[in-house]
């Protein structure tokens, strides 16, 4: 059985149309009373591009821009993931075609959207068998090695629409102010933080910490799983467990973070891919973002509990997980 959902990266507000599989950022599918890893089993990804140019941007100049992207991805340490250039095709990027198709449509419609990415999955296996991406002409594009001022950078935008392609979610280390007609990133600290930074910005060519934890938990080989470590627990509130809290793994010697959520009713978490060594643990609510952002919209996000810094500091093993952490937040 096969089923189709979208994830947009946007000036404001994402929408996003499925489940992280676990406590990480990792997609799911339902399947009965189990969630499955959303992931490719066969490399390499074959893709094509769009041959259509736009204002400021040949489809040659796109092509460059996404293989920059997808190169950034696969050269993630110990990782197994690549992909294949196939060529240039007429072809809009439409999902159920049965081919991987990245390139510009003419969207003014979607006034929010800079691009989305659509998936074909097997929903027995969570085998991603087709991925297109949109980028929107209706905004202005570049491709320069310095960015461009008052144009979206191509290779910062597909490095974040890559990572859904790949099978991860949104991250929620960033901060965001409110102002006419959205949101305003002031800093995040993962390419996968749902709002995009203002046009003319680069920074989203450089992943970060927790994105490298993300792709590496879902395409890891075992020298990562030997080197790194994880830690596991529960945010209560008062006694039962807490849902959709977001938890923060703050290594104070390499100053990195790394994020889960709590993704069960009795408010179980597991961040991987950390760091051996001290790390300090926060709990906090996502009170400050578009749940949909990141939850699909039937299920009950808790978001009326205080910020929790865990008691202790929490030594991760290299190679293993510390586990049994509960972290008790406080009603607001």
């Amino acid at each position: 059985m096969r089923r189709r959902f979208r994830l947009a990266a946007a000036i404001a507000f994402a929408v996003v149309a499925a489940v992280p599989a676990a406590a990480y950022l990792k997609l799911g599918s339902r399947v009965g009373d189990r969630t499955v890893t959303l992931s490719w089993n066969r490399f390499p990804i074959r893709y094509f591009v769009t041959n259509r140019d736009v204002d400021g941007v040949t489809a040659t100049q796109f092509q460059t821009a996404v293989q920059r992207a997808f190169n950034t991805w696969h050269a993630v340490p110990n990782t197994q993931t690549s992909s294949q250039f196939v060529g240039f095709t007429q072809a809009n990027p439409n999902v159920g075609d049965n081919a991987t198709v990245l390139g510009f449509q003419n969207r003014p419609d979607l006034d929010r959207t800079l691009a989305a990415t659509n998936f074909v999955i097997d929903t027995t296996t969570g085998e991603i068998v087709e991925s297109d991406i949109f980028f929107n002409s209706a905004f202005g594009w570049s491709t320069a090695d310095a960015g461009s001022s008052g144009r979206f950078d191509v290779a910062s935008i597909a490095q974040h629409e890559i990572g859904h392609l790949l099978g991860l979610s949104h991250s929620a280390l960033g901060e965001t102010e409110l102002r006419a007609g959205g949101r305003r990133v002031l800093g995040s600290e993962a390419v996968m933080f749902p709002i995009a930074f203002s046009a003319g910005d680069i920074s989203d060519r450089v992943l970060k910490a927790d994105d490298i934890a993300g792709i590496s938990d879902i395409y890891g080989n075992q020298t990562f799983q030997r080197q790194t470590g994880s830690v596991s627990g529960k945010v209560t509130k008062s006694g039962p467990g807490v849902l959709g809290a977001h938890v923060v793994a703050f290594n104070p010697a390499s100053g990195k973070l790394v994020g889960g959520f709590s993704l069960s009713d009795d408010g179980s978490f597991v961040i991987a891919g950390l760091e051996p060594g001290p790390q300090v643990l926060r709990a906090e609510p996502l009170d400050d973002a578009d749940i949909s952002s990141f939850f699909d919209e039937t299920l009950t996000i808790d978001t009326s509990f205080q910020v929790k810094f865990y008691e202790k500091v929490v030594v991760v093993p290299r190679g293993g997980g510390t586990r049994n952490i509960e972290i008790k937040v406080q009603p607001k």
